[in-house]
């Protein structure tokens, strides 16, 4: 066989069906592109879908590509299998409607037997059991003796998804020898032995399968096929599984380096060095294309894989994080084919490190817990944890149900998962009730608002802010009328409108509603569930049947305020990309006349610089006075041009574009400015964190900018009256005030210390004996943990053989200091041990050393409770 490795292969098989006239795409993305049906790529196959129904037409009908795949489905067995991954490489040629099933075997076989030198004796083909005609091919063109073609069913050699192309296959193994076989004279491809390993997978698309099951013929038959790029790579080498091809063994070098662990050595570490190799690939590649750690979909999928490296990163001794270590190593080795790797190298190693160090904080408490679970299980004999416990765990600490699950697997146990599930089905009911106690109630669930559709109303609020049009219909309290009065309210349907519906973040319009013998005054403007444009009026005067003409007339510096805040929003969004990276997207906004907020994907907190740097640039490109123009194109028009949109959201097939100069570029049904001088100002008033991976800013823009400098200016005459001090020496003046508190600090640091002295000796008096051991146990007031510890010295050093357990509760914080003597430590008294059992009776937690430790409590009242059940903990400990 040639001697070459994987990232060699898969450049020769590119170029080889490059000369068979196939177009080389470039790997997709990881996230699917407008194909609900799939969270993440999980065959090559899968981001050409709309090339084999039909739907798009193919750039080329002939098409190779190299694409990268995450399937989680065997999660689990990752690491405990030398077969098993999330990530991999799938090598494919498509054919749509070009050639067929005699092009596609022989060139797989010509690429296998002359580029990569297998030999044929060799080479083995299953086909699907009624497919005669490539039985032909394989037996009377490729030559292939009948021996070795292998007839299997539907469940081996039938290729498809849940839904979409489909249709039989024919399968090419390699004879590894009969050292990998079960020794079984019938043995052959599909044994369940390790001797004949798959290889290449060749689909004949003939059908299109939808979501009940059934299957329709395809107009044009086509080609898919996927060879493995890792499985391939270990043919070649020789090696015995994918973790010991050279490129992979790279990282699991890193990973022995970073762990003093020897891989092969011992089974136990073997897993988890597997799991952190092929973990470390999957999350690599999953941030490149702009995937955050979060609590669900695809998000989540990340988050559980750094989190399962990262705790059998602890298995092995691993006590810092070092996930990026790893990172850097699969970059180094794959940035040869992906470019964009090595440009987000920083993005990619940061996102990492964040979400493990968050994880380092969340495994601690939640391990010393379940382990408490455990423990207590293994005393009754019992194989289940609680599905309460196991929420809780989830809940209260963070800690994810599957790493709940693998932590009790290696012990043999298992979680009642209804329970855990009833648990989190309650947690969403609440939610749920919570969010529609806060929504308005003309949108709930079976309001007759979602009665109101199929009205043909033409919104022309994008050019006029007011003109004359007709009543269509009248809703009170969601009934149809002829007729509204004086003092009512209600819903108007008019058969143009200049007033804008709330979408996208827009608020609607307000404004009024009037003729010579009405007055109504529009409060808001909503849409219903087919884009029909309701206002909501208040009647200020006369009456208004259906039929009647009116004058809509939308409250123009209403409108342009909003309009100012809408399109400092797209400035926003493309400087956030353009200071912390292209991951960022939006999550979610609301544009208000008063202000706008945005929520947009990061994963830390955003630096005072960046914010500082991300408002000058909006306040640039608004000074620079920018052209705003709106475009209708087609979707893929927009997709080419680079336009930032939701593309994974249904459009229609012609969409709005919104674009600032050359700066930004969006799909928006919003109104907005016409010039980017007219947004006036733009500030930054807030950044937060909503959720895990989603950040948010708040700002204002023009009048509000001016609002909101008035008011500072408000506050710092008010705290410059407070301190008696004009406005340049405020801060000055703030200093010498900090001065003054730090000395007097210091001083009541030092009276407290004398206090602390003179009761030493009461302290002392109170001492017991336990076990032949000075046991001193005492809760003292208003002492903060520096001042605890000090005495717990003093107390020590006075009589030199004791155990000290001190407790305080200071300004409502409830501190533990524990100590112990180098003699009582010599015995097998740990501090550490003592102290986070005394804290855990009051909720909290804590350790240390055998000599000293300190922990904090939730619970103030239980505090006695705890001191009281000290001498108790520590004859148990002594045992």
């Amino acid at each position: 066989m040639k001697k070459i490795g994987l990232h060699e292969i898969r450049r020769e098989f590119i170029e080889f069906f490059k000369g068979k006239d196939h177009l080389d795409l470039p790997s997709f993305s990881l996230v699917p592109k407008n194909d609900k049906s799939l969270l993440l790529i999980n065959a090559g196959m899968a981001p050409l879908k709309p090339y084999f129904t039909g739907e798009k037409i193919p750039p080329s009908k002939r098409v190779v590509t190299c694409q990268k795949c995450i399937r989680t489905a065997d999660i689990d067995n990752v690491g405990k299998t030398d077969r098993h991954a999330t990530f991999f490489e799938m090598l494919g040629n498509f054919s749509f409607g070009d050639y067929f099933k005699k092009e596609a075997i022989q060139w797989a076989w010509e690429f296998l037997t002359e580029n990569l030198q297998i030999p044929k004796e060799r080479l083995w083909a299953s086909i699907y059991l009624e497919d005669d005609e490539v039985y032909e091919i394989w037996n009377k063109v490729i030559g292939l003796d009948d021996s070795k073609i292998v007839r299997l069913g539907k469940e081996d050699n039938f290729w498809e998804l849940e839904v979409g192309p489909c249709g039989p296959c024919s399968e090419i193994y390699v004879d590894r020898g009969e050292e990998y076989g079960c020794g079984k004279e019938e043995c052959k491809p599909g044994c369940d032995c390790d001797r004949y390993i798959e290889v290449w997978n060749l689909v004949f698309t003939q059908f299109d399968k939808d979501e009940s099951g059934n299957y329709y013929p395809l107009k044009n038959p086509n080609i898919d096929t996927g060879m493995g790029l890792e499985r391939i790579a270990a043919v070649i080498e020789g090696a015995d599984n994918i973790f010991e091809v050279k490129e992979i063994r790279k990282i699991i070098n890193k990973v022995e380096m970073i762990s003093d662990k020897k891989y092969g050595v011992d089974p136990k570490a073997d897993v988890s060095i597997r799991v952190i190799t092929d973990h470390a690939r999957a999350m690599t590649f999953l941030v490149s294309d702009g995937v955050l750690p979060s609590n669900e979909g695809r998000g989540y999928v990340l988050r559980r894989l750094i989190r399962r490296a990262a705790r059998h990163g602890k298995l092995l001794g691993i006590n810092k994080p070092f996930l990026k270590d790893i990172v850097e190593t699969v970059i180094d080795s794959w940035k040869v084919e992906y470019e964009e790797i090595k440009e987000r190298e920083g993005q990619i190693k940061k996102v990492v490190q964040v979400e493990e160090e968050k994880f380092q904080e969340t495994i601690h408490q939640g391990i010393h817990i379940l382990e408490e679970y455990i423990k207590q299980i293994l005393e009754h004999k019992g194989e289940y944890l609680d599905g309460e416990k196991a929420f809780k765990l989830y809940d209260t600490y963070g800690f994810p149900l599957d790493l709940t699950k693998e932590i009790l697997e290696e012990k043999g146990l298992k979680v009642r998962e209804d329970e855990f599930n009833k648990y989190m089905e309650e947690q969403r009911q609440r939610a749920r009730k919570a969010r529609e106690e806060y929504t308005d109630s003309g949108w709930k669930k079976g309001s007759p608002l979602e009665e109101i559709i199929g009205y043909d109303v033409v919104f022309r609020g994008y050019d006029i802010l007011s003109l004359n049009t007709e009543v269509l219909d009248i809703f009170i309290d969601g009934n149809k009328v002829d007729e509204m009065e004086e003092g009512e309210e209600g819903i108007i349907i008019l058969k143009e409108t200049p007033f804008y519906g709330e979408s996208g973040g827009q608020v609607g319009d307000i404004g009024f509603i009037e003729n010579d013998g009405f007055k109504g005054k529009v409060i808001d403007t909503k849409r219903t569930k087919d884009e029909t444009i309701i206002h909501f009026v208040k009647v200020e005067m006369g009456s208004l049947k259906v039929g009647d003409r009116v004058l809509a007339k939308v409250d123009e510096e209403n409108r342009n305020n909003t309009m100012r805040n809408h399109s400092a929003t797209h400035l926003l969004h493309q400087a956030l990309r353009e200071v912390l990276g292209d991951h960022v997207s939006q999550a979610g906004s609301i544009v208000l006349p008063n202000r706008l907020r945005f929520d947009f994907t990061h994963y830390e907190a955003v630096k005072e610089e960046e914010l500082k740097k991300i408002e000058r640039i909006v306040n640039e490109k608004i000074l620079e006075s920018l052209e705003v123009k709106t475009m209708e194109m087609s979707l893929d028009e927009s997709e080419k041009m680079g336009v930032i949109g939701l593309f994974e959201d249904k459009y229609k097939d012609i969409v709005r574009v919104v674009q600032m100069g050359n700066y930004s570029k969006e799909l928006c049904g919003g109104t907005h400015v016409a010039n980017t001088s007219h947004i006036g100002l733009f500030k930054i008033i807030s950044e937060s964190s909503i959720a895990a991976g989603v950040r948010r800013i708040e700002a204002v823009t023009g009048k509000g900018v001016y609002e909101y400098l008035l008011e500072l200016e408000r506050d710092l005459d008010r705290i410059g009256y407070i301190l008696k001090s004009n406005r340049k020496e405020i801060a000055n003046r703030i200093e010498n005030i900090i001065e003054e508190l730090k000395e007097k600090d210091k001083q009541i640091d030092s009276l407290k210390s004398k206090m602390a002295l003179s009761i030493v000796d009461d302290i002392i008096d109170s001492k017991q004996v336990v076990n032949g051991m000075n046991l001193i146990v005492y809760k003292v007031e208003n002492m903060d943990m520096n001042s605890l510890r000090d005495l717990g010295d003093k107390i020590r050093d006075k009589v030199k053989s004791c155990i000290v357990v001190l407790a305080s509760v200071n300004d409502g914080k409830l501190s533990f200091v524990t100590m112990a003597t180098k003699d009582l430590v010599e015995k097998g008294v740990h501090a550490g041990n003592i102290i986070r059992e005394v804290a855990k009776i009051t909720g909290g937690g804590g350790g240390g050393r055998p000599d000293m430790a300190q922990a904090g409590g939730k619970d103030i009242s239980k505090v006695d409770e705890a001191l009281n059940m000290v001498s108790t903990i520590i004859t148990s400990q002594m045992k």
